[in-house]
C-alpha cells in the first residue's frame, strides 16, 4: 500500500476495492488537531464529517478513484473570522479541485504541450477521463512564470491570421525566454507597453517601420538593432534581380536567339518610358499614358540600356544531355551531319528520347555551348554562398559568369565584402560606409535600392555589425508559435494561445 500509493501518505488508507475496473480507494484523515486558517490556533473539535472524491494518477492502467471521509472543525476562539473549516489533507488536494495535486501536475503537463483535443485523448489512453473542455481550463489554470524584463530584448510579429491580424512577441533577447505577447503590431501598443519598462536598453527588431517608430517614441536612449539575417535576405533579393538583369551577359549558351514580338515589345516599351522620363514626366503619369502598372515602369526606369531586360533561357535537363559530347564531336568533325543520322547513332548507345526532342536540342545551340544554361536564381545562390562551401563545378560556373561582365564581377565583389561585415566588429560602420559609396559608384540599380534602405535605418543596421545581439532567438519563438497555432486549429483565440506562448 505504501508503495503505490506512495502520495496519498498525509490519509488513512482503509482499503482498496475494484469496482468494473476502477480502483476505488477509502480514506480518511488522520486525526489529531489541526490548524485554524482564520487565527492559526490548534483545533481538536470536530464539528461534522464530509466525504469527498477525488481522482488520483492511474496504476496499472487503470483509474483509481479516492473516497476520502474528512472532517469539519470547529475553532474554539470566538474572536476567529471562521468558527468552523474544513480541513484539507496537505499535498494531497487543493480546495476546489477533484483531482489530487500530483494528478493535477500530470494533466498540466501533457495539457502545456498538446492543449485541448489531443491532450485528451493522450490522458484518455493513460487512464485519466477528462474532456477538451476541461483540458482546456486545467491548462488556462497553470501560472505563467515570472519573468523580470530584462535590458536586451527581441520583438518581432506573427500572423494570427495571414494578412488580416497580426500579433507582437517579446523576448529575451539574451536567453530566449518570453517575456510577453501583444495582441497587436501597432506603434501605439508597442510602445504603450515600453513605456511601462523605462529599464530596457537594447531593442532587436526586424526593419519594421512601426517598431523603430515605436521604440524611438518611448525608449529614445535605448539602442536598436537591426537584425542581421534580414539585411541579408534584402541583399539576396537585390542580387538575384541583378543577376537576372545580366543574363544576358552570363546566359550565353550558343547563337543568339532570335529577336521574338516580346522582345520587342519589351525594348520598344523601354524607349517610351524613357522618352517620357526625359521630357520631365512623373513614374506615375507615365504609368497612366502607357497603360502599364506602376512597378513596371518603375522597373523599365530603373534600367539604362534594354539589352538589361532580355533573360537568357531557362533550358530543362533532357534525355539528350548525356549524349551532348557525341553530338558535339560529330559536328565538330563533319558540321553539316543530318540530324536523323545523329538519332540513330545515339540511340544505338542507349538514347531513348525522340527525333523532335533531338532536333530541338540542336536548334537550340545547346550542342556548342560549354555548359547547360542555369537559372538566374541558381547563379546568385552561388554568389551567396561562402566559396569553402561550393563544389569544383559551381566554382568554376561562377567564376565564368563574374568575369562575363564589368557589372557581373563587381557585384561578385561587393557580395564577398557585405558578407564580411555581418560578423559584429568594432568598426564595422565606418566600412559600410565606404561599402555604400563603392557600390553606388556601380551601374547596379536594384543594389542602389538596397544602399537606399540600409540608409533609412542607418542607426539600426550599424548596430547589428557592430554589436553580437541579434533577433535569432525571437524567430524561433514564432517557428514553435507556429506549430501551438496549427495545434490548435479551430480554437486558436488569443488568451489562449498567449498562455500557451508565455509557458513555452
Amino acid at each position: 500500500m505504501r508503495l503505490v500509493f506512495s502520495g496519498l501518505s498525509s490519509l488513512v488508507i482503509e482499503g482498496v476495492e475494484d469496482d468494473a475496473g476502477t480502483l476505488v480507494v477509502s480514506a480518511s484523515t488522520h486525526p489529531g488537531p489541526v490548524a485554524c486558517p482564520g487565527c492559526g490556533a490548534p483545533v481538536e473539535r470536530v464539528h461534522s464529517y464530509f466525504a469527498r472524491q477525488l481522482a488520483d494518477v492511474p496504476v496499472g492502467g487503470r483509474r483509481v478513484l479516492i473516497r476520502l471521509r474528512a472532517r469539519r472543525m470547529r475553532c474554539p476562539s470566538l474572536d476567529c473570522p471562521q468558527q468552523t473549516f474544513r480541513e484539507q489533507p496537505a499535498g494531497v488536494v487543493e480546495r476546489y479541485q477533484r483531482r489530487t495535486v500530483r494528478l493535477a501536475k500530470q494533466v498540466g503537463g501533457v495539457v502545456r504541450e498538446l492543449a485541448g483535443r489531443a491532450g485528451a485523448r493522450v490522458l484518455g489512453g493513460l487512464g485519466v477521463a477528462l474532456s477538451r473542455q476541461t483540458a482546456l481550463r486545467a491548462l488556462m489554470r497553470l501560472p505563467l512564470p515570472d519573468r523580470p524584463v530584462p535590458r536586451v530584448i527581441g520583438v518581432d510579429d506573427f500572423a494570427l491570421c495571414k494578412r488580416k491580424r497580426y500579433a507582437t512577441v517579446i523576448i529575451n533577447a539574451e536567453t530566449g525566454e518570453r517575456v510577453d505577447v501583444l495582441g497587436e503590431r501597432k506603434t501605439e501598443v508597442l510602445e504603450a507597453w515600453l513605456r511601462t519598462h523605462p529599464d530596457i536598453e537594447v531593442v532587436c527588431r526586424d526593419g519594421s517601420a512601426a517598431y523603430a517608430d515605436a521604440i524611438r517614441r518611448a525608449l529614445p536612449d535605448a539602442i536598436q538593432v537591426a537584425d542581421r539575417w534580414h539585411l541579408w535576405h534584402n541583399l539576396a533579393e537585390a542580387v538575384i534581380k541583378e543577376v537576372a538583369a545580366h543574363s544576358s551577359c552570363w546566359g550565353k549558351t550558343g547563337p543568339p536567339p532570335r529577336e521574338g514580338i516580346q522582345a520587342r515589345t519589351t525594348r520598344q516599351r523601354w524607349r517610351q518610358v524613357h522618352d517620357l522620363l526625359d521630357s520631365g514626366v512623373g513614374l506615375l503619369e507615365c504609368a497612366r499614358r502607357l497603360n502599364l502598372a506602376l512597378n513596371t515602369v518603375k522597373r523599365y526606369a530603373r534600367i539604362t540600356q534594354p539589352e538589361r531586360l532580355a533573360r537568357a533561357p531557362k533550358y530543362r535537363p533532357t534525355l539528350v544531355d548525356p549524349y551532348r559530347e557525341h553530338l558535339r564531336h560529330r559536328r565538330q568533325i563533319d558540321p553539316a551531319v543530318p540530324v536523323k543520322t545523329l538519332f540513330t547513332e545515339i540511340t544505338q548507345l542507349g538514347y531513348t528520347g525522340s527525333l523532335n526532342l533531338l532536333q530541338r536540342y540542336i536548334t537550340q545551340g545547346r550542342v556548342e555551348s560549354d555548359r547547360p544554361a542555369i537559372s538566374p536564381r541558381r547563379l546568385a545562390r552561388y554568389l551567396l554562398t561562402r566559396p569553402d562551401r561550393l563544389k569544383d563545378h559551381q566554382r568554376e560556373r561562377l567564376d565564368a559568369a563574374a568575369a562575363s561582365c564589368p557589372e557581373m564581377t563587381a557585384l561578385a565583389g561587393l557580395v564577398a565584402d557585405f558578407a564580411a561585415l555581418l560578423a559584429p566588429t568594432a568598426g564595422n560602420d565606418v566600412r559600410l560606409t565606404g561599402w555604400i559609396e563603392l557600390a553606388r559608384g556601380e551601374d547596379l540599380p536594384h543594389l542602389h535600392a538596397f544602399t537606399r534602405g540600409l540608409e533609412f535605418d542607418r542607426r539600426a543596421v550599424n548596430a547589428a555589425l557592430t554589436y553580437s545581439f541579434h533577433n535569432g532567438r525571437t524567430e524561433g519563438v514564432n517557428t514553435k508559435t507556429k506549430l501551438i497555432k496549427r495545434q490548435m486549429y479551430g480554437r486558436a483565440e488569443f488568451p489562449l494561445l498567449r498562455h500557451r506562448v508565455l509557458l513555452g
